[in-house]
C-alpha cells in the first residue's frame, strides 16, 4: 500500500505532536513549595479599662487590619499568639458584624466594639477551625481577637472601654 505525500505529512505532524506533548509532561518538575511562617507584626498598643472604675484591666501590642484582606484572613494559618498579643480590626462604620475561625488554629475571644471604643459583646472561646457563624449580636466598628480564655481570665465585660495608637 501506497501512501501518498499529504497523508504521510500528516501521519508525521500527528507524530510529533504526540512526542511534543508526552515528552513536555514527562519534562516537568515538582516544584517543592514552603510554607511561610506568619509572623506577629506589632502595629500599634491598645489598652482596656474597667467600665466602673477606669482602672487598666491589660496592654496589648496589636496587629491592625483595616483592609479588605487583612479583616479577611486577620489570625488564619497561625499557631499560636503570645497573650500580650491582639488582632485589632478597624472598620469603617457601625453594623452587626460576624465572623467565623476558618483556617484559624489557635481559640479565640473575639470581642467586639462599638465606634465609643465600648465592648458590645464578646464570643469566648472559638473554636478553631469551625465556620459556625459568631455575631456581635449588636452593631459595632472594632473587633480584637485576644486568645480563647483571655477575656474570662482578665475578668473582661461588655460596657469596658479601649484607646488605641497605631505605631508610626
Amino acid at each position: 500500500m501506497k501512501l501518498n505525500r499529504l497523508t504521510k505529512s500528516l501521519i508525521l505532524l500527528a507524530i510529533s505532536s504526540l512526542l511534543v506533548l508526552l515528552g513536555t509532561s514527562c519534562k516537568e518538575e515538582k516544584k517543592i513549595i514552603t510554607p511561610t511562617k506568619i509572623i506577629f507584626k506589632k502595629e500599634g498598643e491598645l489598652r482596656l479599662f474597667k467600665a466602673k472604675n477606669d482602672s487598666l484591666i491589660a496592654k496589648f501590642d496589636i496587629e491592625i487590619a483595616d483592609n479588605d484582606y487583612e479583616t479577611q484572613t486577620g489570625l488564619m494559618n497561625r499557631k499560636s499568639m503570645k497573650d500580650s498579643n491582639a488582632m485589632f480590626f478597624i472598620f469603617t462604620n457601625m453594623q452587626i458584624r460576624a465572623f467565623y475561625m476558618k483556617n484559624t488554629l489557635i481559640p479565640l475571644d473575639i470581642i467586639y466594639l462599638d465606634n465609643n471604643n465600648t465592648i458590645v459583646s464578646i464570643q469566648e472561646n472559638a473554636k478553631p477551625l469551625d465556620e459556625t457563624s459568631l455575631p456581635s449580636g449588636t452593631p459595632a466598628q472594632f473587633v480584637l481577637e485576644i486568645n480563647g480564655g483571655l477575656s474570662q481570665q482578665l475578668n473582661i465585660e461588655v460596657g469596658d472601654k479601649i484607646t488605641f495608637t497605631k505605631s508610626n
